[in-house]
């Protein structure tokens, strides 16, 4: 079905994209994109989908624009970037995303990285934003969600200097929750998993929303949306469930209504 990607859903709640152009550390074309993009839309649209986790094949999590690709655009094709679009369909995914960093995030890797929700990287991984060196600027997130991310002044050390993360230090900065060895990466994705499972699916969509657009409103407006969405959760059955479970000491059995 796909050229440039690998879809695995098991049909146990969580799926995997992997990027599958290993031979050139997973670079990004148009096609690539596109079929990025229609998995997305899939999985979106399946209900036994409940977290989606990202990596690479290969060497790579993933290294940017295929060089190729980036010598062919124009000021048109900038204008309205394919990427940034992709990034921005990851970031609103509305159920839990996960990346999972085997080895290089380069450029538009880094930016893939930051538009999932929670980020665990191998022991090899490696992150930077190179494009500078190329004459252009990170065009996909990378001055601007990272910065929500590391900060500003971090940022322009890296953009400026283009100098690499290792995992150690991401772990550090905040840009990875966790860093376990390459063999340990699917584990502990699926551990991730596993508890996020026993929350519930509606609070967790909300909450992402929630998160997601508060750095964009007032503090005032934030905390409206945040006590419409428990207004909202208050009068679900899954609320009922998870309290009645907690008080019962079993794990809760959400059905998402």
């Amino acid at each position: 079905m796909y050229e440039h990607i690998k879809v695995i859903n098991n049909n146990h709640g969580l799926a995997w994209i992997f990027l599958d152009r290993p031979q050139i550390y997973n670079a990004f074309n148009d096609e690539m994109m596109d079929e990025i993009s229609s998995a997305l839309k899939y999985l979106e649209n399946n209900t036994e989908v409940k977290v989606l986790a990202i990596t690479g094949n290969g060497k790579a999590f993933a290294s940017g624009a295929d060089i190729e690709s980036l010598q062919k655009m124009t000021q048109f094709d900038a204008l309205f970037p394919k990427m940034q679009d992709l990034y921005n369909q990851i970031y609103k995914f509305t159920k839990p995303t996960i990346a999972a960093v085997n080895g290089y995030a380069l450029g538009g890797g880094l930016e893939l990285a930051i538009a999932c929700d929670i980020r665990v990287c191998s022991t090899n991984s490696k992150f930077s934003l190179p494009e500078c060196k190329l004459g252009v600027i990170p065009g996909a997130g990378g001055t601007q969600r990272l910065v929500k991310i590391l900060g500003e002044a971090k940022v322009k050390e890296l953009v400026f200097l283009g100098r690499v993360i290792i995992a150690e230090e991401a772990l550090r900065l905040g840009l990875v929750t966790d860093v376990v060895e390459l063999e340990r990466l699917e584990e502990k994705v699926q551990e991730l998993f596993e508890v996020i499972i026993q929350r519930g699916p509606l609070a967790l969509r909300l909450a992402k929303t929630a998160i997601n657009l508060s750095d964009d409103i007032s503090l005032e407006v934030g905390l409206m949306i945040e006590n419409l969405s428990q207004a909202y959760l208050f009068g679900t059955e899954d609320k009922k469930e998870g309290v009645n479970a907690y008080l019962e000491k079993r794990k809760p059995n959400f059905q998402g209504k």
